[in-house]
């Protein structure tokens, strides 16, 4: 019922334009054609005939045989840079340490470890008891566990505090429901407990036999319950804690750092809530910190008899950190630490014994600013406008060390620990960019403003290799995400080096929607507003080709997931501007996938889009929706990627998209569609597989301006 029709062989001009010629003609045949199989959507009045809606059939095997088929295509379409992908491969592996180990940090008497071997795709996880030249405990070498799986991810791992037991979880779909396993360090036996469709993580009480895990909605994958475990016991004698049943919130459970606490977490897009419990208590009942009231966010932080709690409270737009007595956690008793200020960001704290220590973002800027109990309080000083700094693994309260993390679009990145009585240094490691080719003075970053058609300035960072010219004729790749408040701070890539040490410039666009510029940038690119989140993508396309930095000739956009999105949307609305786009897992059906609860994680979204049951986001979100709104024009070249199993961005999503695109485009530019069948959102699971997916993206960049080598 479901048939394709596949149509016939036949010549077209595909492939490359070269910097100073016209197309290349080359023979390829074009691609298969999904059946149009009329589906009626009505909702407030308005009916949508989605003709590939059946797509989303995921257990259809001609659904699979189509999705195989677009692969096919994209194979042989591309056949001709192959050599290339395998060249560009070695050179970004080249550059990588492959004998690499993470910097071991200290946790309950024993220094843990990340490392990797020579050759070898995953990590292998260690400690050492007490010194770092104390023998090395392997707990988990995920290089055997790996073995006979396409995809795997191991994650979650959480000792006991007696240092015996460790809970981890197992992935081997990449649909982000792990089975959770217990491990005995002593004796290397690993339980033959298996508790399915958890998040993965899971917080062992002070009795070292309790252990708290989440667990997921089967059709949905919400977090919604939390079970309490006793190791040893039959899973199916596990309580149910916690069911929360507000299906726009997820629930999840964490130790505090002063491990006095066991935490149970609700948070949706604009309200928190937390439960406490004794860690040294675990069988008792979870009391609530503040009952949920929407529209406050708080998140806390134990020390000593206090909490402190960073809160958006009294119309604290930007954040504050407030303070209250241990026993009386209710708002009514949280008063003022750090007021709230229009132009800072207040993002995450700290808390040692003698310091307390802020996060904030100024100007779209990370700042640490550290701030002794006792003592005049001073910012980590940073020289430049392209790099991001954070604060990292800082697990001990009694310190006077801070551990944080720096790197620059052109500096690679290093922890460092930071004394913050002396005010001294020291790096403790800088991220290895191999091959002899890199040094980091050979690049230059800056950020420069674009204007949007409202007047308002949005950043962009840029890094590009010393000596180019502002003439037109430089590619450019822009990337950008937009949503969720997340910022996109401007970091190293020692992979980007391929782009750049070839002439492309690349920037990041910090457009609203994030949280770069503060919270108000997010408030103006969400709901009602989410149009500012395209248009100021346009604005900053048109900025980089007035001010020649390229052209609509040379300039790629790139962006996944609701990054994804904001690629659908401006090539709706702007395809002139753009000589390729590269679109990742991209969330583009934004109406009906909206409106189906049963997709993974829909509810929870109702908060960032709004939600189409109402008519006023209904209508506008279909005045954007990159999918219901492909129309007769010509469209910049293409490549989208998905993954079968992807749990947050369902692979029907790009597949329709695609298969529309290609029914209403007017042009001849190439549009590909590469389905991975194994993986799901993230991707390859092996560090190395996954330069095998860039490397595909750098090809199609590079060959469309015709470099081939």
């Amino acid at each position: 019922m479901k048939s394709l029709i596949l149509m016939s062989s036949c010549l077209i001009f595909a492939a490359g334009i070269s910097q100073n010629s016209k197309p290349k003609m080359q023979a390829t045949l074009l691609p298969p054609v999904a059946k149009k199989k009329p589906h009626t959507i009505e909702k407030h009045g308005n009916i949508r005939t989605d003709n590939y809606y059946w797509l989303n059939e995921r257990e259809n095997p001609e659904v699979i045989d189509y999705l195989n088929q677009e692969n096919e295509y994209y194979q042989k379409a591309t056949a001709h840079t192959k050599e290339f992908q395998d060249q560009l491969f070695e050179e970004m592996k080249s550059r990588i340490k492959e004998d690499d180990e993470s910097v071991p940090y200290l946790y309950n008497g024993y220094y843990y470890i990340t490392r990797y071997e020579t050759g070898k795709d995953y990590p292998i996880y260690s400690r050492k008891k007490g010194s770092l030249e104390a023998k090395e405990e392997i707990m988990f070498d995920c290089n055997e566990m790996a073995k006979g799986h396409s995809y795997f991810q191991l994650a979650g791992l959480s000792v006991s505090e007696d240092n015996k037991w460790v809970a981890f979880g197992v992935d081997l779909v990449s649909r982000r429901q792990y089975t959770l396993q217990f491990k005995n360090l002593e004796t290397g036996e690993i339980l033959s407990t298996k508790i399915e469709n958890t998040t993965g993580g899971a917080t062992w009480a002070n009795d070292n036999r309790t252990v708290f895990y989440t667990r997921k909605d089967s059709v949905t994958l919400r977090s919604d319950k939390i079970y309490k475990h006793k190791l040893g016991s039959d899973i199916s004698n596990d309580e149910l804690v916690y069911h929360e049943k507000d299906e726009t919130f997820n629930t999840y459970i964490y130790k505090s750092k002063s491990k006095k606490y066991l935490v149970i977490g609700s948070s949706s897009t604009l309200t928190s809530e937390y439960q406490l419990l004794l860690a040294s208590t675990p069988d008792e009942k979870f009391t609530v910190f503040q009952k949920r009231t929407r529209g406050l966010e708080y998140s806390i932080s134990h020390y000593e008899d206090n909490f402190y709690i960073v809160t958006n409270k009294d119309k604290a737009t930007n954040f504050k950190l407030m303070k209250t007595p241990e026993n009386k956690t209710s708002k009514e008793n949280w008063v003022d630490l750090i007021p709230h200020r229009d132009d800072v960001l207040l993002e995450d704290i700290d808390v040692f014994k003698d310091y307390l220590v802020v996060s904030e973002r100024s100007n779209g800027l990370n700042k640490i600013r550290i701030m002794p109990w006792k003592g005049e309080e001073y910012y980590l000083p940073f020289e430049i406008e392209t790099y991001t700094c954070y604060t990292t693994t800082n697990i001990d309260f009694d310190t006077e060390i801070l551990r944080y993390g720096y790197q620059s679009m052109a500096t690679p990145a290093s922890v460092i620990d930071f004394n913050m009585r002396t005010k001294t240094k020291t790096v403790l490691k800088e991220q290895a960019v191999l091959g002899g080719k890199f040094d980091k003075n050979n690049y230059e970053e800056k950020r420069i403003w674009a204007t949007a058609k409202d007047g308002t300035k949005v950043p962009i960072s840029i890094v590009y290799r010393k000596g180019i010219k502002k003439d037109g004729k430089n590619p450019f790749l822009l990337n950008s995400y937009g949503s969720y408040g997340y910022s996109m701070d401007p970091g190293f890539s020692s992979t980007r080096l391929s782009l750049l040490d070839r002439g492309f410039i690349f920037g990041i666009a910090h457009i609203r929607g994030g949280e770069d510029l503060g919270r108000q940038w997010y408030e103006d690119g969400k709901l009602l507003k989410k149009k500012n989140t395209f248009t100021d993508f346009i604005d900053c396309s048109e900025f980089l080709i007035a001010e020649k930095y390229t052209s609509n000739d040379y300039l790629f956009a790139e962006g996944g997931s609701a990054g994804g999105l904001l690629m659908g949307a401006v090539i709706n609305m702007a395809p002139q501007l753009y000589k390729g786009v590269i679109a990742q897992v991209p969330f583009v059906d934004v109406v009906t996938t909206m409106l189906d609860d049963t997709i993974p994680l829909t509810t929870g979204e109702y908060d960032e889009w709004g939600n189409p049951n109402d008519k006023k986001y209904y209508d506008y979100m279909l005045s954007y929706s990159p999918y219901d709104n492909v129309k007769a024009q010509e469209y910049p070249n293409l490549y989208v990627s998905t993954g079968l199993h992807d749990s947050q961005v369902q692979y029907w999503e790009p597949a329709k998209w695609v298969a529309k695109l290609r029914e209403m485009k007017t042009n001849n530019n190439q549009l590909f569609l590469d389905t991975n069948m194994d993986t799901g959102h993230g991707g390859a699971s092996g560090r190395f597989e996954a330069l095998k997916e860039l490397a595909k993206e750098f090809t199609f960049l590079l060959d469309l301006v015709g470099i081939r080598k």
